[in-house]
């Protein structure tokens, strides 16, 4: 147990619940907001002492099939999944969208609860569904907020998705922002 390395190991909060079952390798995070499971594909000690999770390079399949380097990336990628969810299940995730722009605006629709419609310059509205699991609020008619605990990569997709309708363009700096984004500008033909 000593030689195994810091950066592989997790300290698991008081406030989540841990069940891991090593036949099926499959460890499910108990939270407060919400319960979450992964399938893995290493073996995981847990220290209850400690309240530690430590990824081993011991591999569920055969080790002629992964090498050593293989199993370094699984054993990386499965420590970054495990912070990501125990984030997910302990907090409410946002992302928030600045529309930068002379008319540009994002009104919620009055009947639809998971549909904004946004005004971007083009000469259409352009529609856009919200998937039920995020929740989006309109403060100003140039800020978007989305919210959720459902999944981090769900809500980063949609904002994307929102963002491509108008992406910032270099010269005026015009578009969907994020929130902290900060644009370069170019600068113009000088004649």
């Amino acid at each position: 147990m000593k030689n195994l390395k810091k950066r592989y190991s997790i300290k698991i909060p008081k406030n989540i619940q841990i069940i891991y079952c090593d036949k099926k390798n499959i460890i499910t995070f108990m939270g407060p907001l919400f319960t979450k499971s992964l399938k893995l594909k290493i073996k995981l000690f847990l220290i209850p002492a400690s309240n530690l999770i430590v990824a081993s390079q011991v591999s569920i399949e055969d080790k002629s099939v992964l090498r050593i380097k293989d199993i370094k990336k699984i054993q990386g990628t499965t420590i970054a999944k495990i912070k990501q969810i125990l984030i997910e299940i302990t907090h409410t995730l946002y992302c928030k969208l600045n529309l930068v722009g002379v008319g540009y605006r994002v009104f919620t629709h009055e009947n639809l609860v998971n549909q904004v419609y946004l005004k971007l310059g083009y000469s259409h509205l352009v529609y856009f569904r919200i998937p039920s699991r995020i929740g989006s609020h309109c403060q100003k008619f140039t800020k978007l907020f989305l919210f959720g605990n459902s999944s981090y990569d769900l809500l980063m997709q949609t904002a994307a998705q929102i963002r491509n309708c108008k992406l910032p363009e270099p010269y005026k700096g015009k578009g969907i922002l994020y929130d902290q984004e900060k644009i370069i500008l170019k600068k113009g033909k000088k004649i």
